[in-house]
């Protein structure tokens, strides 16, 4: 019989240490976060803003972010779900969309720092290189933050830096270079300076891209097309209408970019045992909430029945 050898022995067992809970499933790059939370100790408690990205199948999640002792604390934040206000009813995951809420999410911070009127960023999409703080607008700084992209895979041309662009084009200082914009060009040698073509660039911040497919897909498979832009013919717009519907959000966006809380509706609920009752609406389900010692006699219940189960049941064998 062969030895076989443990490799886990208790010195092991004792050095172990259990990574934290989000990297454990997967959801936080510590590596990366620690990079951007961590401030100088000699800039006196000033905070360190972040640009927090997330993009869904449905939306575009965009947040400025700080970070304290005690946890993160959210600025003000935007979702591309808020164009809606601003004349964009569909078609919120796509590039352009993410121009939009990056825009968005820009002019708010700055509204809310007092910058808003100082600083005003690029009037009109046009996709060119743009550094706010290369303009030297007002007696103050710039509002600097730093992208945050999470786990996204920061490939060229991903909709992530459509956020950026539009956030950088709304007068917010986020380090960056254009090397991973769509229209950018890799040189031959490295000596070289990278291409960049600002005119590809702006097609996929007005939607041109999706303008194309829409024409293609109508005069190729016009049944696929009224399946895949169905939310498009119900709000009767054509391809044709994408590139102004665009233009004119960004200048509404620029208008009034203040987020306005939801009217109280004044829904009422009333609890019934375990049901919840609203004044409008349909019931549902939620659960009263235990003490503890409700919870161990529970507990000590279903171990009095567990014992007289299986004494009952030795009974029968005897």
């Amino acid at each position: 019989m062969a030895l076989l050898k443990m490799q886990k022995n208790k010195a092991y067992y004792k050095r172990l240490q259990t990574k934290y809970r989000r990297r454990r499933s997967g959801h936080t790059d510590y590596f990366a976060r620690r990079k951007m939370v961590t401030q100088d100790k000699n800039k006196y408690n000033t905070p360190k803003y972040r640009l927090v990205v997330r993009i869904t199948n449905r939306k575009i999640i965009t947040q400025v972010v700080y970070s304290t002792i005690m946890g993160d604390r959210v600025l003000t934040q935007a979702t591309s779900k808020e164009l809606e206000k601003f004349d964009v009813p569909m078609g919120h995951s796509n590039y352009a969309a993410c121009y939009a809420t990056g825009l968005l999410v820009a002019r708010r911070a700055l509204t809310i720092v007092g910058l808003a009127d100082s600083i005003k960023g690029v009037e009109e999409a046009d996709a060119e290189d743009y550094h706010v703080e290369e303009e030297g607008e007002g007696d103050r700084r710039p509002f600097k933050v730093i992208l945050d992209v999470g786990l996204i895979r920061t490939i060229p041309g991903s909709r992530v830096f459509g956020v950026l662009k539009g956030a950088v084009d709304g007068g917010l200082h986020i380090p960056h270079n254009i090397k991973k914009f769509p229209g950018a060009t890799e040189p031959e040698e490295r000596t070289m300076e990278w291409e960049y073509d600002a005119s590809a660039h702006l097609e996929r911040i007005l939607g041109t891209h999706v303008m194309e497919y829409m024409e293609m897909l109508s005069e190729e498979d016009p049944e696929r097309y009224k399946v895949q832009f169905s939310a498009f013919i119900e709000n009767d717009i054509s391809a044709d209408d994408l590139e102004e519907m665009y233009k004119e959000c960004h200048s509404k966006i620029r208008a009034n970019p203040v987020f306005e809380k939801a009217e109280n509706k004044g829904i009422t609920h009333k609890r019934e045992g375990n049901n919840i009752v609203p004044s409008e609406g349909v019931h549902y389900c939620r659960a009263v909430k235990k003490s503890k010692a409700e919870r161990f006699s529970r507990v000590k219940q279903k171990i009095a029945a567990a014992q007289a189960k299986m004494m009952a049941a030795a009974e029968e064998e005897e």
